[in-house]
């Protein structure tokens, strides 16, 4: 199906901020916030809980003040110095956690709700929103007879009926069951992009913003630290911050000397951190490997992987799909924890050997 929203002028994204912010008390919670987002394409934005999200997202949306800054849809300014438009006039749809939904009215006067024109074409849009969020025949219906789920996509109909130009989401499937989310977050996005609206979707959860976003946007402490595909959010941290948001990490500390730092697997390449610099190298539990075919015979070094290194079990856990280990270093007494596909719950006391992939480990200022 063709986009439905409106075309976007040539070179101009749909939505686009700059240096957006926003002060209470006199504390910064959105500060110097700058993005762009193209019709079609879904932007993530991830954080922890106060770090400014759902701010931006309500500055955007005309429901809060910027303090500062320039917000345009298509490429006209709805909010800055020449102008400042009420959020009816934006072209902006919502959807919040709690759906929002109206209990009095039934489920089509709720999609309905915001519609202008007559009452034929008002009942030809309800119909063709209901049937793309697979609610055909709930028309009749209100709010409290409907399951979480099916409120969520009564709610998403209502966003999309005005066709909005940019749909803003703040932890719209916050409120799901993990049974229901996966599904109804994959239905969702096909619907947004059907649409052709600029999404900007707030989340807190890494794992929602890699399955839905073209894009995510890091946000920490009322700033954007990292901007990208997901791929090189994940692959290519910033920070160990950044690091650690998307994954549980292990941390080996060392000192740098001479651009290499002594590790329990040899020595790492540290270039850029002086003489004395102390450094955090981090991996993921997943890429920390247990060397099983070297039964305690010692370090073997390799090119990709260096020099095994000896550590004992102090406790292991099955988590399903995977069995998380954790380990005791002979090295210099630190624990680092490996993940194991499937059923491996040695006993603790076992001595096992090590090995990590240098190439998935990432190097950072302590």
């Amino acid at each position: 199906m063709k986009s439905l929203g409106n075309p976007t002028p040539s070179g101009a994204p749909r939505l686009e901020i700059r240096s957006l912010s926003r002060a209470f008390g006199g504390r910064a919670v959105v500060d110097d916030v700058s993005l762009r987002v193209a019709a079609g394409q879904v932007t993530c934005l991830l954080g922890p809980s106060g770090c400014g999200k759902s701010t931006t997202l309500r500055m955007i949306a005309g429901v809060e003040t910027p303090g500062a800054g320039e917000i345009f849809i298509d490429g006209a300014p709805v909010f800055g110095p020449q102008a400042n438009l009420p959020p009816e006039q934006r072209g902006v749809g919502l959807m919040f956690q709690d759906f929002a939904l109206f209990p009095h009215l039934t489920v089509a006067g709720n999609v309905a709700f915001g519609l202008t024109g007559g009452r034929d074409d008002k009942a030809r849009r309800v119909d063709e929103l209901l049937e793309r969020v697979n609610l055909t025949g709930f028309g009749p219906k209100h709010p409290h007879e409907l399951s979480g789920g099916e409120q969520q996509r009564v709610a998403l109909a209502r966003a999309l009926a005005p066709r909005p130009r940019v749909m803003l989401m703040d932890e719209p499937f916050s409120g799901l069951d993990n049974r229901l989310r996966d599904g109804i977050r994959d239905a969702t996005l096909a619907v947004l992009k059907d649409e052709g609206a600029a999404v900007l979707l707030v989340t807190h959860e890494p794992d929602e913003a890699m399955r839905m976003a073209d894009e995510i946007a890091l946000m920490r402490a009322g700033r954007i630290v990292q901007q990208g595909a997901p791929y090189n959010i994940y692959n290519a941290p910033v920070d160990r911050a950044a690091a650690a948001f998307f994954s549980d990490i292990n941390v080996i500390r060392g000192v740098s000397n001479g651009a290499l730092t002594e590790t329990p697997f040899g020595a790492f390449l540290t270039p850029g951190h002086g003489d004395g610099a102390a450094v955090d190298i981090v991996i993921r539990p997943q890429h920390l490997k247990i060397d099983f075919d070297r039964g305690g015979r010692g370090p073997n070094p390799t090119p990709q992987d260096g020099s095994a290194a000896r550590g004992t079990v102090e406790r292991a856990r099955f988590l399903g799909r995977e069995s998380l280990v954790e380990f005791r270093m002979d090295f210099d007494g630190s624990v680092l924890t490996a993940s194991v596909p499937g059923v491996f719950l040695p006993h603790p006391g076992t001595a096992l050997w090590l090995m990590l992939r240098r190439d998935r480990c990432f190097v950072f200022p302590a």
